[in-house]
């Protein structure tokens, strides 16, 4: 029988805390006080009767305890979700939606194609794209507010609790305006990149461990010019009107290379190569509109 003290605000509250693994993180999240979130996280403690959580100054962990109490409430908290966009369906006259987050390099590449499919069916569900960097999207999905995420396979501890599947694999690729005075040289030196701005994606971004390997490989030291940034929108017009160089997802910089407005430098970038799929919630089945979509990517992925 469930305890009658247990509240929403308890659950809200623990697995807020656990996944930024700091109360003051989890706090400012849920627009409450430190003194507030540990509180609730004290009287959760009490109406289990374990330690959900250690406490530290270099944060939080989690005991056993609440690593399991972690997977069942996360469950519950999208069960709960689902059921309430359910009612709103039903009340907004039946038109389903499944939410989708998808990296800058999937929605210029395989999520119009993906979305095409999908329309073809004509199942009136309607559609709710989000893009955003991999690790903020893989928070939302475990939190409940995404059904599925199209991206990079995660970090070991941004998988916990997903499931991935392997659609294709992608490399990053290093571009620059046409023009550019690294396009005249016959054999391409990438050191020689450090002489001017170099864009590449910042530390949270899924790809920043294999641009800096790559830079480590191409003798690339210092970079005294170089802007950290995931803007697609910023590096594409940044790149196009000035002599820097740009460091990211060939999926990005395809559609610019394809139509003359960005060029490749002949860099060997192979090792930079990552997994992309599709990313569900382990615990949760996917609903049958969902299932369709996934199909849909699927075929688009097997298409190009």
């Amino acid at each position: 029988m469930l305890d009658p003290r247990l509240r929403h605000r308890h659950i809200q509250c623990f697995l807020e805390v656990a996944r930024r693994r700091s109360v003051g993180r989890a706090a400012d999240a849920l627009a409450l006080s430190q003194p507030a979130v540990s509180k609730t996280l004290i009287e959760l403690e009490e109406i289990l009767g374990v330690a959900l959580m250690d406490r530290s100054r270099r944060g939080v962990t989690l005991t056993e305890f609440g690593e399991v109490f972690q997977r069942h409430a996360a469950a519950s908290m999208v069960a709960l979700r689902q059921a309430v966009d359910s009612v709103a369906q039903v009340r907004m006259g039946g038109a389903a939606t499944i939410r989708i987050g998808v990296l800058p390099t999937v929605a210029a590449k395989l999520a119009p194609d993906a979305v095409l499919r999908f329309q073809q069916a004509r199942t009136g569900v309607v559609v709710n794209l989000a893009s955003g960097p991999n690790g903020h999207l893989l928070d939302r999905l475990r939190g409940g507010d995404l059904d599925l995420v199209i991206g990079r396979l995660g970090a070991p501890e941004q998988m916990r609790d997903l499931a991935f599947v392997h659609l294709y694999s992608e490399r990053v690729s290093v571009v620059v305006r046409p023009g550019h005075p690294l396009t005249r040289v016959a054999e391409l030196d990438l050191a020689r990149i450090a002489d001017y701005t170099v864009l590449l994606p910042d530390r949270d971004a899924v790809t920043r461990p294999a641009v800096e390997r790559l830079l480590i490989a191409g003798g690339v030291g210092d970079l005294p010019r170089r802007i950290e940034t995931v803007s697609t929108t910023f590096g594409r017009s940044f790149t196009r009107a000035t002599d820097a160089v740009w460091i990211i997802s060939y999926g990005v910089a395809e559609p610019d290379l394809r139509e003359g407005t960005l060029v490749e430098l002949p860099a060997d970038t192979s090792d930079t190569s990552g997994p992309v799929g599709l990313t569900t919630r382990a615990d949760t089945d996917p609903s049958p509109p969902l299932r369709l979509f996934m199909e849909a990517v699927r075929q688009a992925a097997e298409g190009r």
